[in-house]
């Protein structure tokens, strides 16, 4: 069951980087609401409210209830600026949704299977994680929280990419959009696996049979040593 998000808000009319920070000091965020057929319009929300919304995974990739001047609308986060040093959020931006018309939105990736996968458990290889979200394009009802990923069937050297990724109703990955089918996800051997095979012998190279001397030619054609030269 999907959660419901509620993000409440008041209309800002103090602009500036003056009254930013004035806000910021009494604990809001600055934030611009834009898109749907409405002008863009400068808010503030509670920081000690976003930020418990911000540790639930869910909060990134779903449709957000607004609650703005006694009147409900569905958005989407688009943005965050965090502060460098403590991570608080100084400024968002929210996206309105109109329910006919299809949205972009970066969703994560869930992995199962990777401990029973064949290239781990018997194989001894390693997961690596090429990517942690894909942007997926959609109507807004049909917005999965995340995409899941089973490597459970992989080998060594197997790959999972993008295509072979099970999406729900009316979603399309922007990326196959563009012909890049890339990998998601693949196991390998530990890389001090791969540098202990012993490497093969290499082989001498063969000398053609009229490159060959004899003994007798190969002595005969030798130079001659010093001392034979003496007497």
């Amino acid at each position: 069951m999907k959660e419901n998000f509620v993000i409440n808000a008041e209309a800002r009319k103090a602009q500036g980087t003056g009254a930013s920070r004035r806000l910021r000091r009494e604990g809001k965020v600055p934030a611009i609401l834009y898109g749907g057929q409405e002008a863009a319009q400068s808010i503030t929300v509670g920081h000690n409210e976003l930020w418990n919304h911000l540790k639930t995974e869910a909060f990134y990739s779903h449709i957000l209830t607004l609650k703005l001047d006694g009147q409900e609308q569905q958005v989407v986060l688009k943005d965050l600026m965090r502060h460098p040093v403590n991570n608080s959020v100084m400024h968002m931006d929210l996206q309105r949704v109109r329910a006919d018309v299809a949205l972009r939105m970066h969703v994560p990736l869930h992995f199962k299977g990777a401990d029973v996968a064949p290239g781990v458990k018997t194989g001894g290889g390693i997961v690596e994680h090429h990517l942690n979200q894909v942007e997926v394009e959609c109507l807004p009802k049909f917005l999965p929280e995340f995409i899941e990923v089973d490597l459970s069937n992989l080998n060594v050297n197997d790959a999972v990419h993008l295509s072979q990724l099970q999406l729900g109703e009316g979603v399309t990955l922007v990326q196959l959009k563009h012909g890049n089918d890339q990998s998601v996800a693949a196991i390998h051997l530990p890389r001090a696996a791969v540098e202990e095979t012993p490497a093969e012998a290499p082989v001498a190279a063969e000398v053609p049979a009229t490159a060959q001397k004899a003994p007798e030619a190969a002595a005969a054609a030798a130079p001659a040593k010093k001392d034979d030269k003496k007497k």
